[in-house]
């Protein structure tokens, strides 16, 4: 798994080189490491970043309290979950090209740069990078069986519209504080 992950992640790389971007480029973008993850997390891939550039730092102030923030950091590493690996190559690969807009400065979020570069991509090589995947979508392309409750102990169920979620914990508060999104009922858990 671990070879067809540095093969994809070629790939990535010479599509990053196309659009004149070096991302490989240690003093431009900082070091990148990739590798798949060593949890099965419900997610894609994501990108931790360390050693802030101090060169890149901003301060927002909100009221009486200052946030500081780095917008380019020297050292990334991306993680692709396992059950990712199992996808379609095309998938990885849309995987791997979100993680790697986030090495780029300014991008270590889903703002507005992050968009930009990101309509780049699909628009030039017909990727669909987004914020968010669509497991079900993937997995149906992927021609894998997608069972959404395998790793749950929680079925909720939107009394109003019928609406069903899965979770692994609950708030013990959950039917009182919480609402469907979709209608504004109430919830039951099976």
């Amino acid at each position: 798994m671990e070879e067809k992950l540095n093969k994809l992640f070629c790939e990535c790389i010479k599509d990053f080189n196309s659009i004149g971007i070096d991302i490989l480029n240690d003093k431009k973008y900082g070091k990148i490491n990739i590798s798949i993850s060593k949890r099965n997390n419900k997610r894609y891939g994501c990108c931790k970043q360390e050693k802030p550039d101090k060169n890149f730092k901003i301060t927002i102030k909100k009221g009486m309290k200052r946030i500081i923030r780095y917008e380019k950091f020297e050292l990334h590493n991306i993680e692709i979950s396992p059950w990712v690996m199992q996808l379609e190559d095309d998938i990885i690969k849309n995987t791997i090209i979100h993680e790697l807009i986030h090495c780029l400065p300014y991008c270590n979020n889903h703002g507005e740069i992050f968009k930009k570069y990101a309509k780049i991509f699909n628009e030039k090589f017909e990727y669909d990078i987004s914020r968010v995947g669509n497991k079900k979508k993937d997995f149906e392309k992927s021609n894998i069986e997608f069972n959404e409750n395998e790793n749950y102990k929680y079925k909720i169920i939107c009394k109003k519209c019928g609406q069903e979620f899965f979770r692994q914990r609950l708030n013990k508060d959950f039917l009182r504080k919480y609402r469907c999104g979709k209608c504004g009922g109430k919830f039951s858990i099976l």
